[in-house]
């Protein structure tokens, strides 16, 4: 059906098999760089065993559902492969939630145990006095749970290779869905998916045994775990941050003799827009990868910092990459991987012709590749699919060789006096002003019927833009269907763990926003 990217067979082997091999031949690699501090695979590899000896010691058992709630820190990715290695089912938790957004992973996948962050024992109460969690293990100072990581986990349990292991197709995982619209739902990941995913990100970036990745996304998401996991399988080196940090990312970049960088919603267009240096290109980074580069920044980007674009497309229901754009044209997100079958489709699942927008919808060509299903949510699941089609959500166009070129969300779309507008659209004009630093466009309700256009916006620090003076710029650079009538600052977005807007979160009310039809401009103050 299409044209694909060669890829290995994803096996057999087990992510557990992998390390407890990995822990013979190779243990004094450097696997890991945090805060000054360097740790060998050898060194991971035996403090995971101890993690998992000492869960099966509380009583844990394959199967169970352990939340993890910890921030970024080698404890993390040491607890995230523990739960892998005897086939616990890893439930991630956002260490940012709060009330509601909190209670909403314990009520929806019922974890019988958690491993949590002191820090985070305010946060949790309200959740954990409901008394479904039946095993609670603290990690920092004042613990005061069922049991402490440090003592119980870390400190006291063997070191040898735990007694329990799980198949290649079990569940081991419920990655959350992307939340940017709707609660989040869980995916059903086993460690087959687990294990392809990575496979992809390594064909599309080239990376070589001894490389290193800046790990800074978040391990409560699945595109942080998959760098861990892609750093197992080729022998990388993984130089881990404790957050997303647009003023720091380049020292280091330059700290770790990092080699690869990886992007994901609003990355670069925040690097892009920090101030330039004279050591802009004083690094090692070779590839900048990842989803999601909008157009006008490519080249800026690349030019700018001396590094090799390369995309991909990827979601959470299948694996971290379906497509990947190794060596193609500028700005594509490449062809599908040959594990999978990919179409643009339209409303009733018809490919549309070449050069068409259409929803892309993939479908697996391995067995066990395919959309795993949603936790105890079949019906959600059921909608999902058309056929044997998983329909994503997404659009593109393909062009006459084979490449496909991101073209939006179907669904973050507004309909405004009979047209659909493509929120991507307006937002990727938007973001191109030099004052912009981030932008989100949503649609209000009209006294006319369908929506009206409401832009969010993020300004850089120190400037000065009215309203209506943004307004009058994009007026030159959009037909007048697309330009927002109402305008509202904001100081920051909220976010999904892979800095991605939640547009969910976001103010609809008109009443705190500029309105392009009838009120005067304010000047935004300096930040």
């Amino acid at each position: 059906m299409n044209d694909t990217i060669p890829m290995q067979p994803v096996g057999e082997q087990t992510l557990r098999q992998l390390m407890d091999e990995r822990a013979v031949s190779d243990p004094s690699h450097l696997f890991l760089k945090f805060q000054g501090r360097s740790f060998s695979f050898g060194e991971i590899d035996a403090s995971v065993n101890r993690v998992a000896n000492g869960l099966i010691a509380l009583g844990l058992r394959p199967g169970d559902r352990v939340g993890l709630m910890l921030p970024s820190h080698p404890d993390h990715l040491v607890a995230i492969l523990a739960l892998a290695k005897i086939g616990l089912v890893r439930v991630p938790i956002n260490t940012a939630l709060i009330g509601a957004s909190l209670a909403h992973p314990f009520e929806t996948f019922e974890p019988r145990a958690l491993i949590a962050d002191a820090r985070f024992k305010e946060q949790l109460a309200p959740v954990l006095s409901a008394g479904s969690v039946e095993l609670t293990i603290w990690r920092g100072d004042d613990p005061s749970g069922d049991a402490d990581f440090e003592a119980a986990l870390l400190g006291c349990a063997e070191d040898t290779p735990p007694p329990f292991s799980p198949a290649p197709d079990d569940i081991i995982a419920l990655t959350p869905s992307s939340g940017t619209t709707g609660a989040p739902k869980g995916v059903n990941k086993s460690d087959r998916t687990l294990r392809a995913g990575p496979m992809g990100t390594l064909k599309l970036t080239g990376a070589r045994p001894g490389d290193v990745f800046l790990l800074w996304e978040s391990l409560h998401h699945g595109a942080g775990v998959a760098v861990v996991i892609a750093a197992i399988l080729e022998k990388l080196t993984l130089a881990m941050v404790e957050k997303f940090s647009a003023s720091q990312f380049w020292n280091e970049c330059r700290a770790n003799d990092v080699t690869h960088i990886h992007y994901l919603g609003g990355v670069l267009p925040m690097l892009l827009k920090q101030p330039p240096r004279a050591n802009d290109r004083d690094h090692k980074v070779r590839i900048a990868w990842g989803g999601g580069c909008p157009p006008e920044v490519w080249h800026a980007f690349a030019d700018r910092f001396g590094v090799q674009m390369r995309e991909g497309y990827g979601l959470s229901e299948m694996i971290t990459f379906v497509m990947v754009n190794p060596d193609g044209p500028d700005f594509s997100i490449g062809k599908p991987l040959e594990y999978f079958d990919v179409k643009l489709g339209d409303d009733v699942g018809q490919e549309v012709p070449t050069g068409e927008p259409g929803e892309i919808m993939v479908r697996s060509r391995v067995s066990g590749l395919q959309f795993l299903g949603y936790f105890r949510n079949d019906q959600a699941a059921r909608d999902a699919m058309l056929d044997d089609w998983f329909r994503t959500g997404d659009l593109a166009r393909k062009d006459a060789q084979g490449f496909h070129f991101f073209a939006g969300r179907k669904k973050d779309t507004v309909r405004r006096r009979g047209i659909n507008i493509s929120a991507w659209e307006v937002e990727r004009i938007v973001a191109e002003h030099e004052a912009v630093v981030e932008c989100a466009l949503v649609g209000v309700p009209s006294d006319l019927g369908d929506e009206e256009l409401k832009i969010f916006v993020r300004l850089a620090e120190g400037a000065l833009l009215t309203e209506r003076e943004l307004v009058t710029w994009c007026r030159t650079r959009m037909p007048a269907f697309q330009v927002p009538r109402y305008v509202e600052w904001i100081d920051e977005f909220p976010k999904t763990p892979t800095q991605r807007i939640r547009k969910r979160d976001l103010a609809l009310s008109i009443t705190t926003a500029w309105d392009a039809e009838s009120h005067p401009s304010v000047t935004r103050a300096p930040a």
